[in-house]
């Protein structure tokens, strides 16, 4: 019987990371992960690294490209002639670059000092784990601390299940050998829209169906007015109030059936992308007697610190409650292999951004003005156009703004919301201001190099106080 300090049970963006700060503790540490390829291969890194985050940001950049090269190298005075896609290699360079992330973990394992063992982990009594290597061999192993890391799933529509062929998940969708003349997208969340922005700049046209009346109701509400406009330009024909009830199969392709405000409606496409979410993964992850409870909505129910309720027994990432995000999973898996060491560790829950790899990017962190209005504090609110920046002019990409949310009493920075150029590497400024607890204050008296895009925060900030420099204050 093999004996740690610490077994991780699953290898994603919660687990690796976890894995890797109890090793740097000095810790004896196996990370268990059976995540495997199409093709049969195992690999560490979770959906994220494998099947979504780093695969849908190789296809949104390569789809971006081609998008670019259509429609705005001539304004810049390049000529390129017609534009063809090769999504062969396009998908050759998707995978490749996969490949070259899951492989660094088995280097970032030995360096330290983390065992990594490919196949199924199961918590057993008594802080015992049940290994199942995949040639089918089970082993018993003993650890000091357990941490569950089995990630999620996609969530499938019973009226739509999974056929991996015309109906797909994520992942599925990110592997088609072909551009797919219609796409139907169900779904227009962070991971229908960017699934759908990819194959609508390929060619395809590409219909959402989002069962909610509003669009992206987790943005703030000028954000998510400006985001649909684009959308809408892009070519997304994004259908709200859509509540699919089925569909017709056939070798031409598939008929779906939904219902919005006029009644029943069909669309037909050739592939569907089922987006509707995720759900937390435990197949199989819990023996008998184990003492961890799940709630109603599967999910592992935990403690702000991620304790599970029974002795020594952590579970962290997408498999407990707050957002499924693999920054808040990692966050969260280097808190507790923090806190087994021994050290003083948190993870901030009010302040994970969230990023949505789109054209133009998305990305918020902290109250949106709705949340502020709702709270009933006293509010201010500044903002500033992309429109107005050199450097996003000199870009072609003046889409958006950027919108800071500040308390008018002690002028606290609430949230910010970002849409426009590199929204995603912007929010990171505002999230590490709230992380301190920041002031438009201290916003305003920090230095932006010129030009950037960075100034559109800076000028938000003053505008909250009404005294930016380079647009007109209202």
């Amino acid at each position: 019987m093999s004996e740690y300090d610490v077994i991780v049970i699953g290898g994603g963006p919660a687990g690796y990371p976890a894995a890797i700060r109890a090793g740097q503790n000095k810790l004896k540490v196996a990370c268990i992960d059976e995540w495997v390829n199409k093709d049969g291969s195992y690999a560490f890194g979770g959906t994220c690294l494998n099947a979504g985050c780093i695969p849908s940001k190789a296809m949104l950049e390569s789809s971006e490209l081609v998008h670019r090269a259509q429609h705005e190298f001539a304004t810049h005075g390049i000529k390129v002639g017609e534009v063809s896609v090769d999504l062969a290699a396009m998908q050759k360079r998707r995978a490749g670059i996969v490949k070259a992330s899951t492989q660094g973990i088995s280097a970032l394992f030995k360096a330290a000092g983390v065992t990594g063992l490919q196949g199924h982990g199961k918590l057993l009594k008594g802080n015992k784990v049940e290994y199942t290597n995949k040639d089918g061999k089970k082993e018993e192993l003993t650890a000091k601390h357990v941490i569950l890391a089995s990630g999620s799933s996609p969530t499938e529509l019973k009226s739509l299940p999974f056929d991996g062929k015309q109906i797909v998940d994520s992942w599925g969708a990110l592997e088609f050998d072909a551009v797919p003349k219609r796409l139907g997208v169900i779904g227009a969340g962070i991971i229908g829209l960017e699934l759908g922005s990819v194959w609508r700049r390929l060619g395809s046209e590409v219909v959402v169906l989002e069962a909610l009346d509003t669009f992206l109701p987790a943005a703030d509400g000028a954000v998510s007015k400006e985001a649909l406009k684009h959308f809408k330009k892009l070519g997304l024909d994004i259908r709200l109030g859509a509540k699919v009830s089925g569909a017709d199969k056939s070798a031409s392709g598939v008929k779906l059936k939904y219902t919005d405000g006029k009644g029943e409606q069909t669309v037909e496409v050739d592939k569907v992308v089922v987006a509707i979410g995720r759900r937390p993964f435990t197949k199989d992850l819990l023996g008998d007697g184990t003492g961890v409870q799940i709630d109603e909505r599967g999910f592992i129910k935990v403690d702000h610190d991620c304790k599970t309720g029974v002795d020594n027994v952590w579970a962290v990432g997408d498999v407990v409650r707050g957002p499924m995000l693999a920054h808040k999973g990692k966050e969260e898996g280097v808190m507790v292999a923090d806190l087994i060491a021994g050290k003083i560790a948190e993870v901030n829950y009010k302040t994970i951004p969230s990023v949505i790899y789109t054209h133009p990017e998305i990305a918020w962190v902290g109250q949106t003005e709705e949340e502020a209005k709702k709270s009933g504090r006293a509010y201010k609110v500044g903002s500033f156009p992309f429109l107005a920046s050199g450097r996003a002019r000199a870009m072609e990409s003046t889409a958006g703004f950027v919108k800071v949310v500040a308390a008018q009493d002690d002028d606290e920075i609430l949230g910010v919301h970002i849409i426009g150029p590199m929204a995603g590497e912007l929010i990171a400024e505002a999230v590490l201001a709230m992380e301190y607890s920041a002031s438009t204050e201290d916003l305003q008296r920090t230095i932006h190099a010129h030009p950037t895009l960075s100034e559109a925060v800076h000028e938000a900030a003053l505008n909250a106080d009404k005294i930016a420099i380079d647009f007109p204050n209202r």
